[in-house]
């Protein structure tokens, strides 16, 4: 490293107690510094080795924590907030349709605000980019939540061409494939590529084989990649068979969907039998913990998620809905997905720390074609990084970072987060909004909304209302 060199217009974040790079090798760097140049990691190594180098702004990294900023595969964004914790446990087949009424009835300012409390929450937790699995309706209004929050974001628009008992607005096929192909060629690649679009039919049981492959065929076209809900009830699955006498994925495969560039969210219900399948077309795969327990979906032991670790399935992260798992912090899903084959197998060697940490951070960005740029603090990277503070008591002792990340730690502790350079998170403070104002804003939102559809789920214990 060459000494004296002055980078006066470049940030260095100086002294860090631990970086947790993620590259290749997966060095974790003692005494760590990095440097930032406009977007990207110029410099990363020991702080002895950057010494030298000067920079106009330097930010003393003492007693924190570095990692990549974490990457959430499958959380929908823009509807949820506003009515968060509204449901009772026991609503079973009743959620999805009235979570659908109420994103129908939404406005594009309801919208708006919504998206942008859902943002803030991802983003004040760590989370640097998501994919929004196309439930959002006003994307063009969107856009400017984007851009205000400066987040990383893969969208689409959630199309359908079959009747279904959820609510999903059905469209002719065509204008269906009209509508993926609108909004792939109008917001791939924007805001400075910050946005990606890819094709999102809903799923297998509510879309026609024509429509899942011309949208594989259009996501090949434009070279971007393709997501659905893949979350195979056992009757859908005895209904695939009957009808087909196939299993879902082998359908899939006839269709030409199992691609590297296909995401399956979910995972669920996936059979021995298709692992292969998966495997050799390099189909990436999103697990939502958080969702899946709250709705006794069977994960910890009735899903294959160990043995697709172990055939090098890519598997990503992600939370699902505000409004259905509550819990829409990555770090959770981190947490949970080390935890929950543990003891859904018996085995204390199920998923170990340092994979539900990868799944968080570079495989999730490898599932959604991302890995180049994101997921790892390399040079050349782009500078999407938390800095966790470690002087707090979820953190003492610290001796492995890795561990205290994903079964002591949460998002609580994020101090700065940084995304493509900028710094939007400092003193564990969003940067691009009062957050207090928004979280008001929605909350009357939340309850205009209600009051609008004469929905309520009131809860179990009486609450009293001052009439003074």
């Amino acid at each position: 490293m060459p000494r004296g060199v002055d980078i006066s217009s470049k940030i260095k974040i100086s002294n860090a107690r631990f970086i947790v790079t993620l590259d290749p090798a997966r060095r974790i760097i003692k005494n760590g510094s990095l440097i930032i140049d406009g977007t990207d990691i110029t410099h990363i190594g020991p702080s002895s080795e950057l010494e030298d180098i000067t920079t106009s702004q330097v930010i003393d990294a003492t007693d924190l924590v570095v990692t990549p900023g974490f990457v959430n595969c499958h959380m929908h964004i823009s509807y949820a907030h506003a009515v968060r914790g509204i449901y009772p446990d026991h609503i079973g087949s009743q959620y999805l349709p009235t979570v659908f009424k109420l994103q129908q009835a939404m406005t594009d300012e309801e919208e708006y605000y919504t998206t942008l409390l859902g943002i803030t929450e991802l983003i004040k937790y760590g989370t640097t980019c998501f994919l929004d699995p196309g439930t959002t309706k006003f994307l063009d209004v969107c856009m400017e939540a984007y851009e205000l929050t400066g987040s990383r974001i893969v969208i689409g628009s959630n199309v359908v061409d079959k009747e279904n008992p959820l609510n999903i607005p059905v469209s002719s096929t065509g204008d269906a494939l009209k509508e993926i192909e609108r909004v792939i060629q109008t917001y791939n690649n924007y805001l400075n590529g910050m946005v990606t679009a890819w094709a999102m039919p809903f799923a297998p049981a509510y879309c026609s084989d024509g429509l899942l492959q011309t949208s594989k065929e259009i996501a090949d076209k434009y070279d971007t990649g393709l997501t659905l809900h893949y979350n195979n009830s056992e009757d859908f699955i005895n209904e695939t068979i009957i009808r087909t006498g196939k299993r879902p994925t082998e359908v899939l495969e006839d269709l030409g969907l199992l691609d590297s560039n296909t995401l399956l969210a979910h995972g669920l219900g996936i059979h021995e039998s298709e692992l292969a399948l998966l495997r050799d077309s390099d189909t990436k795969i999103a697990i939502c913990p958080t969702a899946a327990i709250k709705s006794g979906a069977g994960i910890s032991h009735g899903s294959l998620i160990p043995e697709m670790l172990d055939l090098g399935i890519t598997i990503g992260l992600g939370t699902d809905a505000a409004n259905n798992s509550n819990l829409v912090e990555t770090m959770r899903s981190m947490y949970l997905s080390a935890v929950i084959f543990k003891d859904g197998r018996n085995d204390v060697n199920m998923v170990p720390a340092e994979t539900a940490l990868e799944m968080a951070t570079i495989n999730a960005a490898t599932a959604l074609g991302l890995d180049h740029s994101i997921g790892s603090l390399e040079v050349g990277k782009r500078a999407d990084l938390v800095m966790f503070d470690t002087m707090r008591p979820e953190w003492g002792s610290l001796f492995n970072p890795v561990n205290n990340l994903v079964y002591s730690a949460d998002g609580r502790s994020v101090k700065n987060v940084f995304i493509n350079g900028r710094l939007v998170v400092a003193n564990h403070t969003p940067l691009f909004i009062d957050e207090s104002d928004l979280i008001r804003k929605v909350q009357a939102i939340g309850e205009n909304l209600l009051s609008r559809t004469r929905l309520s789920f009131p809860s179990k214990w009486p609450i009293t209302t001052d009439t003074t």
